[in-house]
C-alpha cells in the first residue's frame, strides 16, 4: 500500500508542471549514442519519455545526433575520422556517410521506437528543415586566420511550417542534424547547435540536451562537481577556466543563445538515468544542469 501511495504522490508532484506546460513545445536533443546501447531500457527510455510528453499534451520536438555510428560507418568505408575543436572534418566522402547514417538509418529507427511505444512521430532529413552557411573555425594559433573543415555548416534558418503542422496534429517531429547550403550541398551540422536553433525558431518553452554525462561538471572526472544551476553570465568565466571545453562548447553556446532568445530554461541531463527527461521537467529537484538567464 505504501508503494502505491508513493506513486500517487509522485504523480501529484508532477501535476502542476503538467498543467503549466500543456500545449507548450519542448525541444529534446537526443544523443545518437543511446541507440548503441545493448540495454533495451536505455535504448527505449528516452523514446518512452517522449511518448509520455505527448500523452500529457506537451509538444516534443526531437533533434538527434549519431556521432559514434558515423565513426563506425566511416571506418567500415575506410575513412579516417578527424576532429578539430570538437568538430568532425567532413570531406565529400564523409558527408555522404553522415547523411546516410543520420537521415536514413538513425532517424527512421528513432521514429520506429517512438511509434512502437504508442506515440506518433515523423522523421525529417535535416536538409529539409535547416539551411546553413559554411562553418569556418578560428585558428587559435594564428589570430585572424580561419580553418576549413569541409562540408560542416552553421544553421542559419529553420523551416518551421512542417514542424508546426506535426505539432498541430500531435505528432513528434524527429530531425537529423544535416542542413542545406546555398550551394545546394548537404552539410553536416552540430546536433546541439541545430537543436538550439530549432528551439529558438519554434519559440520553445524548454530545451533539453541529453548526453552520456551527468551534466556540466567542474571536474569532468568527478560527478560530485556537477553544476546544478548555471546562469548565462557565468559562462565566459567557465570557458576561460577550461571547464566548458570541447564537446560542451556547442551545448553551452546553444543554451546561451536559446535563453537569450526567450527559451525559459535549458537542461543538460544524463540519458543513461532512467526517465531523466521526466525527472528534469516534472519534479521539484530535477536532475543534471539547468541553465537560466
Amino acid at each position: 500500500m505504501q508503494d502505491l501511495i508513493a506513486k500517487a504522490a509522485m504523480l501529484l508532484e508532477g501535476l502542476p508542471y503538467i498543467q503549466r506546460f500543456r500545449s507548450q513545445t519542448f525541444v529534446v536533443k537526443y544523443g545518437g549514442s543511446f541507440m548503441d546501447s545493448p540495454d533495451p531500457a536505455i535504448r527505449n527510455g528516452v523514446a518512452r519519455d517522449v511518448v509520455f510528453l505527448e500523452a500529457v499534451g506537451i509538444n516534443p520536438v526531437v533533434v538527434h545526433g549519431g556521432g559514434k555510428a558515423i565513426t563506425r560507418a566511416m571506418e567500415a568505408a575506410g575513412l579516417a575520422a578527424n576532429f578539430i575543436q570538437g568538430m568532425r572534418v567532413t570531406d565529400e566522402a564523409t558527408v555522404a556517410v553522415v547523411d546516410r547514417v543520420l537521415s536514413r538509418e538513425i532517424n527512421p529507427e528513432i521514429v520506429k521506437t517512438i511509434e512502437s511505444l504508442g506515440g506518433k512521430a515523423r522523421g525529417f532529413c535535416g536538409a529539409d528543415i535547416f539551411k546553413c552557411r559554411k562553418l569556418w573555425l578560428d585558428d587559435k594559433d594564428k589570430p585572424g586566420a580561419k580553418i576549413d573543415i569541409g562540408f560542416v555548416g552553421e544553421v542559419t534558418e529553420v523551416n518551421v511550417e512542417p514542424l508546426r503542422e506535426c505539432i498541430r496534429r500531435s505528432i513528434t517531429p524527429v530531425i537529423s542534424p544535416t542542413a542545406l547550403g546555398d550551394d545546394g550541398q548537404i552539410y553536416n551540422c552540430n546536433a546541439d547547435v541545430a537543436a538550439a536553433q530549432a528551439a529558438i525558431a519554434l519559440k520553445a518553452k524548454r530545451l533539453v540536451f541529453m548526453s552520456d554525462v551527468p551534466g556540466l561538471m567542474r571536474d569532468p572526472k568527478d560527478p560530485a562537481t556537477l553544476i546544478t544551476h548555471l546562469q548565462t553570465t557565468e559562462v565566459p568565466g567557465l570557458k576561460a577556466a577550461g571547464i566548458v571545453d570541447k564537446g560542451m562548447i556547442p551545448k553551452v553556446d546553444g543554451a546561451v543563445a536559446a535563453i537569450n532568445a526567450g527559451v525559459e530554461k535549458v537542461s543538460f541531463v544524463d540519458g543513461r538515468v532512467p526517465h531523466s527527461v521526466l525527472l528534469e521537467i516534472f519534479t521539484d529537484e530535477g536532475v543534471g544542469t539547468e541553465v537560466v538567464l
